[in-house]
């Protein structure tokens, strides 16, 4: 059985015993089941990993010991930050948990022309919270030790004034080319993605005027959750680890 592998904030310490949140330890003993002693892993999104070992197990909260520091990382040498246009429900999620997978360092949750979501302040900060959850919920899974940062949402003139990695791209269906056609070798990129509907005609031109260069994915459009990841794969694949 893989080990499981859980997000603890805060400080950790060799021989130390922290307290489990309370989402991690109905995981580990209501539905993975474990008793005392099972063996984990728990990070801090600090950098590097813990051995560790369920300590106590109650009705609604557990403990762990942890063990030995190890130091390994699994980050890309390609930074990318994924400037997403705000999609709906489970798009949005689908697109912070894929592009944690593929190794972004940030994800900026940007407000454009067809954007269909309209929140309050304590609305949006509820779904930034709920969004941290996806992408650490997803370093779990894939065995980062390093969470992305995501922003909280920006209108897409205050994003495209603010961004200064070296390669910006964003995807444009009528690009003349793709990822293929680019001849540096960046160590930091932005990747902007429009929400469902893409991006307006004067937006892709306020990009451009921002430094931004439009690329293209090949014939078919593709859906916004699609397009992010299938570009984030190519840039991984190029410039990255993949």
């Amino acid at each position: 059985m893989r080990i499981p592998r859980i997000y603890q904030p805060g400080s950790l310490a060799s021989g130390a015993v922290v307290e489990l949140s309370d989402g991690a330890a109905n995981h580990l003993t209501r539905v993975l089941r474990l008793p005392a002693g099972a063996a984990l892993t728990l990070f801090n999104g600090e950098g590097g990993e813990y051995t560790a070992t369920l300590h106590e197990v109650g009705k609604r909260s557990a403990t762990a010991t942890v063990g030995e520091f190890s130091a390994r990382e699994v980050e890309s040498p390609l930074a990318i930050t994924l400037a997403q246009g705000i999609a709906r429900g489970e798009r949005m999620d689908y697109a912070i948990q894929k592009a944690t997978e593929l190794g972004v360092v940030r994800v900026v949750p940007v407000i454009t022309e067809r954007c269909n979501v309209r929140l309050s302040d304590e609305r949006w900060e509820k779904k930034l919270q709920h969004w941290q959850a996806v992408a650490i919920s997803a370093c779990e899974q894939c065995g980062r030790n390093r969470i992305p940062v995501i922003e909280h949402p920006l209108l897409l003139q205050t994003w495209l004034a603010q961004d200064s990695n070296d390669l910006r791209l964003t995807l444009d269906p009528q690009a003349g080319g793709g990822i293929a056609a680019i001849a540096e070798t960046p160590s930091q990129a932005s990747l902007l993605v429009g929400p469902e509907g893409g991006l307006s005609e004067i937006e892709l031109k306020s990009a451009q005027h921002a430094g931004y260069r439009g690329i293209q994915l090949g014939p078919r459009v593709l859906r916004t959750e699609t397009a992010g990841i299938t570009a984030l794969a190519v840039l991984q694949a190029r410039w990255g680890d993949l």
